[in-house]
């Protein structure tokens, strides 16, 4: 039996001419700005070009692009390798705001001809604006282009054990190069506006959960630990402690910071400029005794693993699978309906 496992992740700007699209793509989401799309559309304008030469000099510092394309790629053939020994599997990769875009690899799914799609977003903690956005696109143009096959759809992990795991082995890597004991353990995902949350987004829960199951596994170190949010843009409050704010109080402390993307799991702009460059020029302005960063999590053979594990599991709610039982606060998880 035929099945295509889709991987679902944000993208980036392939070049310096990219950048502005890809920020348009990303502002012109409605799981991003939800206001109608005439209002929208031109608010995506003006918020992308102005961006756009903010957004360059952070892709200075890292070649002119994003790598994060051929590093998803690298986890899809990581993935495809484990799960032919199951099986007949072919993975396909779909970036949301820049390319290869669903509506053109569809027509290579279509070609393939599975039997069975599974839709993997390669997001650990489900979100709306990241999830949910990329498996709507995608239900989207199945319903558009009258493609109707099975599907299976990975709602979320956030504490799937191989996962956690990936996360923990990394971790303990990095904690053997470290100075001295005097440090904080400084988990930081990507933010999100709080009214996102409020309104029923599991998000910052399933981040919460993550940690608890790390931790778990590292409760022997007796480590000194905090989560923090990061890449905050707009007006809106967001959720927080902020990652920035975090580093300066730490620091001014005098003490080590060891920081872990742990809602990221691609290294790319987030991790390479904003934690290894400039968060770390502010501890260091701030009387940081040392900096270190965990790596992303990438092939490491627990989190390719953890993958295996997802797409060969049965559905554990509707055509839902999922390592976590969200409250009924968190409306917008969309296997929540199904008990």
């Amino acid at each position: 039996m035929k099945k295509a496992v889709i991987l679902f992740n944000l993208g980036g700007p392939d070049k310096t001419s990219s950048v502005e699209p890809f920020l348009f793509n990303l502002f012109n989401d409605p799981a991003i700005i939800s206001i109608p799309s005439f209002l929208r559309y031109p608010l995506a304008k003006f918020i992308s070009k102005k961006r756009a030469p903010i957004a360059k000099n952070i892709y200075k510092e890292i070649g002119n692009k994003s790598p994060i394309l051929e590093l998803t790629q690298e986890q899809a053939r990581s993935l495809e390798n484990n799960l032919i020994e199951k099986g007949d599997y072919k993975c396909f990769v779909v970036m949301r705001c820049w390319h290869p875009r669903a509506s053109d690899v569809i027509k290579k799914v279509k070609e393939y001809n599975p039997e069975e799609i599974i839709l993997l977003p390669l997001y650990p903690q489900y979100s709306a604006s990241t999830s949910g956005s990329s498996i709507g696109e995608w239900n989207n143009l199945c319903k558009k282009e009258n493609y109707n096959i099975k599907t299976k759809i990975i709602c979320c992990y956030p504490t799937e054990n191989n996962f956690v795991e990936s996360h923990v082995n990394l971790i303990r890597k990095t904690l053997k190069t470290v100075e001295n004991n005097n440090f904080k353990l400084l988990f930081s995902a990507h933010g999100l506006p709080e009214i996102k949350i409020k309104k029923g987004d599991p998000y910052q829960w399933h981040v919460e959960e993550t940690v608890k199951e790390i931790m778990f596994k590292l409760k022997s170190e007796n480590l000194d630990y905090v989560i923090s949010y990061q890449s905050r843009v707009g007006p809106l409050k967001w959720i927080g402690p902020s990652t920035d704010a975090e580093i300066i109080k730490y620091s001014k402390e005098k003490r080590g910071i060891v920081i872990v993307p742990v809602a990221f799991v691609s290294e790319h702009s987030e991790t390479l400029v904003e934690l290894d460059i400039e968060y770390k020029k502010l501890a260091e302005k701030n009387g940081c005794s040392f900096y270190k960063r965990v790596p992303a999590l990438g092939i490491e053979e627990n989190f390719i693993k953890a993958l295996t594990e997802l797409v060969l599991k049965q559905e554990t709610r509707g055509n839902f699978v999922s390592s976590i039982m969200c409250p009924d606060k968190y409306i917008k998880c969309p296997c929540l309906a199904i008990k």
